[in-house]
């Protein structure tokens, strides 16, 4: 018999930043899959995914389709308000300064990433470009999205 405890604890476990980092990475491959640079994330809010997408540059001919970008959208509909300080990004690939803008005016209040971009990530600019009150997870599942990434671009040269 499980008791109470076990079962909150079991709970807990399923609802960490590589459960919903997993959750990121499916639509990472959707993206891949779609002849997208597959860059998939999920927004959370309660414990409960309140939004997903991923890359859509290619599909919608938009430069500005990326994966952050159309979840901010998806997230905002939902809750109702333009403000995210209570959700969490999960993203495979650190956000770019585009990305990181748009986060910083949805003073969205964590962002977990998989893998770093070390030509195009926003850290490269200046890690203040992120809200003063958002909190910043690096490295989940880091090797697993990373190799997403290589194995897309080797598949293009």
């Amino acid at each position: 018999m499980i008791t109470k405890a076990l079962r909150i604890f079991v709970n807990m476990q399923d609802l960490s930043d590589e459960h919903f980092m997993k959750e990121a990475f499916k639509e990472a491959k959707l993206a891949f899959n779609d002849n997208e640079v597959p860059v998939g994330a999920v927004i959370v809010s309660g414990n409960q995914i309140i939004a997903r997408s991923h890359n859509l540059t290619e599909r919608l001919n938009d430069v500005t389709a990326h994966a952050e970008m159309q979840i901010i959208t998806a997230a905002a509909n939902y809750i109702g308000g333009k403000y995210l300080n209570e959700c969490t990004l999960y993203v495979t690939l650190e956000p770019c300064v585009m990305c990181a803008g748009a986060l910083y005016w949805s003073q969205i209040g964590k962002v977990v990433y998989g893998a770093s971009d070390e030509k195009r990530g926003y850290s490269k600019a200046g890690n203040n470009l992120l809200h003063p009150k958002t909190e910043i997870v690096s490295g989940v599942m880091k090797d697993e999205c990373g190799e997403l990434i290589k194995t897309f671009f080797k598949s293009k040269r």
